[in-house]
């Protein structure tokens, strides 16, 4: 039986010591630190780990953190959305996104050409140096061949960049596949759409995608999913696991919660009802916000790996 325990500050206290206390406090933190131990858990049981995310996370800090998670082999599939992939994009060739403020003067920011996600800002002309960039790119895959799948035409767009914080560029480096079932779903989309009027033979093929992910794992392999939100990313992962006989593992990082019947509050016991998580599958689902609790649990995990010598060396 576990009893609550006083978390007690100690000088020169680590993230690891923070989250072994949390096993003990109680509420959230005691799903934060079961978190941390199932992330464990996935490597040390050579799960094929599906990490998930919507593009609201790539356009915070946690980007480059994704992107070394790659390179110390803790991703082996990434599933987003669109956004996450034009802004690692942007991040990539320069751009500079800002800090400012929830409670913003919205009206004033679009007079400035400034558009506001939570509090961080995105300026106008990002997205036309976006344009700028991605129309050439999109003429070297068509004079490569007419006809793209998703996360084959990510790959060869994440071999043309060159910044070691870019999830694409790492992704395509380690040969890590990248799937966005929402890839018309933002400004890329758009531009997908624009290079089409004027190569109508172009096409990026959503549905042999959807066969891509089914075939990157097996019935046989493990599986583990770490999903920061719902929406389509967390889905199409979850689907998969599902069409190849359920998740053993299993962590949520979520602000919704499980009365909205949302794909974003659904939790991880509630995928065993479809059978996308296994009945005896080891399970977390922390509520609160993904920028905090996901690097707090996964510095945790990270910790515990590398002192039994599971991570890939970075540089790798």
């Amino acid at each position: 039986m576990q009893v609550v325990e006083d978390f007690q500050w100690k000088k020169g206290m680590t993230v690891k010591d923070i989250v072994s206390q949390f096993k003990h406090v109680g509420f959230q933190s005691v799903e934060l630190a079961k978190a941390a131990e199932v992330i464990v858990k996935m490597k040390k049981n050579s799960a094929k780990i599906f990490l998930t995310y919507t593009s609201n996370m790539s356009t915070s800090g946690l980007r480059g953190f994704f992107a070394q998670l790659i390179r110390l082999g803790m991703a082996d599939v990434i599933v987003t959305t669109v956004g996450g992939l034009e802004e690692d994009i942007m991040k990539s060739t320069g751009e500079k996104f800002i800090v400012g403020e929830f409670e913003a003067d919205d009206v004033e920011l679009h007079e400035q050409g400034i558009n506001r996600v939570g509090n961080l800002f995105i300026k106008n002309e990002s997205y036309m140096k976006f344009e700028d960039y991605i129309g050439p790119v999109l003429a070297k895959l068509y004079k490569k061949k007419n006809r793209w799948a998703v996360s084959d035409m990510l790959k060869e767009i994440g071999l043309m960049l060159n910044d070691e914080n870019s999830v694409l560029y790492q992704a395509a480096k380690h040969d890590v596949p990248i799937f966005c079932p929402s890839i018309t779903d933002g400004a890329f989309g758009f531009h997908l759409h624009m290079f089409q009027q004027d190569h109508n033979d172009f096409i990026v093929d959503v549905v042999k995608d959807f066969g891509n992910i089914l075939f990157v794992t097996s019935h046989d392999e493990k599986k583990g999913v770490i999903a920061l939100g719902g929406s389509i990313s967390k889905h199409h992962a979850i689907l998969c696991t599902l069409l190849n006989g359920g998740a053993e593992y299993a962590v949520y990082f979520t602000t919704d919660h499980k009365t909205s019947g949302s794909m974003s509050g659904a939790t991880t016991n509630e995928a065993k009802s479809w059978g996308k998580v296994k009945d005896d599958s080891d399970v977390a689902t922390v509520i609160g916000d993904a920028s905090i609790m996901f690097p707090l649990a996964m510095i945790w995990a990270l910790e515990e790996l590398d002192k039994d010598k599971m991570l890939k060396k970075e540089g790798k």
